[in-house]
């Protein structure tokens, strides 16, 4: 399951663990908020003593979202 809510300056999407009852444990909502100029992810600690927090640069994303297309291997995207 998620959600998507429109704030001022972002867009926040949360997903939620969803795990049939009993078959592993379930683990802490992740919630990414996407500005214009990067993308933030969160997640609660398993302690839930803070948050783990990953920055992204929209270049990064881009990347990211490529790489999850493509084979083993090196790459590096050609300048615009």
């Amino acid at each position: 399951m998620f959600t998507i809510e429109h704030d001022f300056d972002a867009t926040v999407i949360t997903l939620v663990d969803e795990a049939p009852p009993g078959t592993r444990p379930l683990n802490e909502d992740v919630v990414i908020l996407n500005f214009d100029d990067r993308v933030v992810i969160e997640q609660m600690e398993p302690g839930g003593d803070g948050v783990s927090r990953i920055v992204l640069t929209m270049e990064q994303l881009n990347e990211l979202r490529l790489a999850l297309n493509l084979p083993e291997g090196n790459y590096r995207l050609a300048p615009p």
